[in-house]
């Protein structure tokens, strides 16, 4: 990019002359140093993402050595070792990999759209949405199957998007960051609470609902990966559709429609996504908060403001906290486990009080 020099003579006089060599360079300098920030830091990632799916598969209850692993892969034999890899933390690890990159990428979408950046599919009252609806269908409805938590899951969570949505917005303070964090809690609190009712009151729900809402990983497989995961690449390849627009709504409603961006569109196409991709997650591994929230500021703060390199980044780096919390949970007790949600609350919440008390909170 060039810039015009321009300068003023003692007559008043404005002159232009061309940029020099040296003021171009200048303004080259900072476009460069940011890509090869985001190579580098592309690489980077991979490579933690490799890294953390190997100890997915290795550590456990077990532990089981990476030769064998390789072993259970190019000569299975059905012994211990091969049924531990390939039928239990395989799918498990291939879940979480799945599960991380919509609740990633949901929570840009989120913070994105509102320009908020405390927006989390948690925080916001999405994830609570689908788990009420989901109460009551296992509740009321006896649904069982994975599909079926699927449809309530979608319907809980669109519900919820535009509830919090429109408390957030309304009035004179409508739409700041605070504002929407707010009904967001307000809205999730309620449900949670008549959720807690629900399966407190009927034992069926109760014993459904009690190792899911705990946001866990064990005991999923095939099944529910095959179910979940057509519902999550849709909502992926309408993320990157929204990408571009989300760029323009970032600079404000005004300039996003002189510079003709269809916000209207954009909103859609973003509340749409949002709503498979969380509804798909939360109804295979339940409630799973501050993964939306702190990826998208990591990755921000790896590649900048473009939306399209930020959504690039969290699919491959909300991965990588989700698995990280699911081996530490597995560690820790071992040989009990936690669940990844749990993990993943006891770092969210010191997140969240360090954005708070930052100034950039107010806006993106």
């Amino acid at each position: 990019m060039t810039t015009t020099v321009t300068s003023e003579t003692q007559s008043g006089q404005t002159r232009t002359r061309k940029p020099t060599q040296d003021s171009t360079l200048e303004d080259a300098a900072p476009l460069r140093a940011l890509r090869r920030r985001r190579l580098v830091g592309l690489v980077l990632v991979l490579a933690a993402l490799v890294v953390m799916v190997l100890l997915s598969i290795m550590f456990g209850s077990k532990s089981v050595p990476l030769g064998h692993v390789f072993d259970a892969f190019t000569s299975y034999d059905g012994s211990g070792d091969d049924i531990i890899v390939r039928d239990q933390r395989v799918p498990r690890t291939v879940l979480a990999l799945i599960v991380g990159a919509a609740l990633g990428v949901a929570g840009a979408l989120m913070q994105g759209l509102t320009r908020n950046p405390l927006a989390d599919p948690g925080l916001l009252g999405v994830s609570a949405g689908s788990a009420f609806a989901m109460t009551l269908a296992v509740a009321f409805l006896s649904i069982s199957s994975s599909i079926g938590y699927i449809w309530f899951s979608f319907l809980g969570a669109i519900v919820a998007t535009v509830v919090v949505y429109l408390l957030g917005t309304a009035g004179r303070m409508g739409g700041s960051p605070i504002t929407l964090a707010l009904a967001g809690v307000s809205i999730g609190a309620v449900l949670a609470g008549l959720t807690e009712t629900i399966t407190l009151l009927d034992e069926q729900s109760f014993l459904a609902m009690r190792v899911w809402d705990a946001g866990g990983l064990a005991n999923r497989g095939w099944d529910i990966i095959g179910t979940i995961t057509p519902f999550i690449v849709v909502g992926l390849l309408l993320a990157a559709f929204a990408a571009r627009g989300l760029n323009a709504v970032a600079l404000g409603d005004d300039l996003a429609t002189s510079l003709g961006a269809n916000q209207r569109r954009t909103r859609i196409v973003v509340i749409v996504s949002v709503t498979l991709l969380c509804g798909a997650a939360t109804a295979a591994v339940g409630p799973i908060w501050f993964i939306g929230l702190m990826v998208p500021h990591a990755a921000r703060w790896i590649v900048g403001p473009d939306q399209r390199w930020i959504l690039a980044y969290t699919v491959l780096l909300a991965p990588v906290l989700m698995l990280s919390a699911d081996v530490l949970g597995r560690l820790l007790v071992r040989p009990d486990e936690l669940e990844a949600g749990l993990v993943t609350a006891f770092i969210g919440g010191p997140v969240l009080i360090w954005l708070i008390r930052r100034r950039s909170v107010r806006s993106l």
